[in-house]
């Protein structure tokens, strides 16, 4: 019979090897997570083609130069204090009920700490996915939350959409892809103005279909992307409002691979409307 001496070594023997059974766990989702969209979206470069992740766009040129900040961290930051209040914690299993109007035009206003910038959605192209933020700025879910990473290099956009602020967080459910062939989008390049869906789509296995959540990029400048990533909206306002904030940079690269801006991009209150 095992002395009690024995059974408590056996128990942290068994406890131990369970921690490091869950580290590796951990280990390999975080791995899988930083080489999938968003909105995320890190970058991973094989064969000569760009898949990109959930938790940060990247490319060859962002890459060959991703442990340098585009801009001083300590720039004069051009944005104002965030209002008072917390991202939100709410989580739903299901993608909500079509309730939008798909021959109607619908508009969404992103009242951020740097400025307005105003959105016109494509509801007749993208219905699920404008009816998806028709129901989630209704709910408050993306007031409070920062915009948590801006590309400077190769691919320039803004990243916003997630409570969490790391590139991980979602809504709990996730939409199709939809208008994947809309012609704005010929020659692999999103034209400045362009509002998408950020996924978990990885080109190189070919897996992550249909994985929106309610992470989105603002593209500030023309960037050549594969048509992987759902167009939804054209930026009818606030263009001044990106440039002021991809003038500021952004940070290197963190653990989760996310260049945060230098500004404090933060969406005060997000609403969407019909007309």
């Amino acid at each position: 019979m095992a002395t009690k001496d024995q059974r408590r070594r056996q128990l942290a023997r068994e406890k131990f090897q369970r921690q490091q059974q869950r580290r590796a766990v951990q280990r390999r989702r975080t791995r899988l997570r930083n080489v999938v969209l968003a909105g995320g979206l890190a970058a991973v470069l094989a064969a000569g083609a760009a898949a990109y992740a959930m938790t940060g766009f990247g490319g060859e040129d962002e890459k060959s130069d991703s442990a340098a900040p585009s801009s001083s961290p300590t720039a004069k930051d051009p944005c104002a204090e965030p209002a008072k209040g917390s991202p939100g914690t709410q989580q739903w299993k299901k993608e909500p009920p079509l309730t939008i109007d798909k021959s109607a035009a619908y508009t969404m206003k992103l009242e951020t700490t740097c400025g307005d910038i105003d959105i016109a959605m494509d509801a007749a192209k993208a219905p699920r996915t404008v009816n998806s933020f028709n129901f989630l700025a209704g709910k408050g879910y993306f007031d409070h939350t920062r915009c948590h990473r801006l590309t400077t290099r190769g691919i320039y956009v803004l990243q916003c959409g997630d409570p969490k602020g790391t590139g991980q967080g979602g809504p709990g459910y996730t939409i199709p892809d939809e208008n994947l062939k809309d012609p704005k989008l010929k020659g692999k390049v999103y034209p400045a103005g362009t509002v998408a869906m950020a996924n978990q789509y990885n080109a190189q296995s070919g897996q992550g279909r249909n994985s929106g959540g309610s992470q989105f990029f603002l593209v500030y400048q023309d960037s050549r992307l594969p048509p992987d990533y759902t167009p939804f909206g054209t930026i009818t306002g606030g263009e001044d409002v990106l440039k002021k904030i991809a003038d500021a940079g952004a940070t290197p690269r963190d653990a989760a691979q996310n260049t945060a801006p230098n500004a404090t991009v933060v969406i005060d209150r997000a609403t969407v409307s019909k007309s």
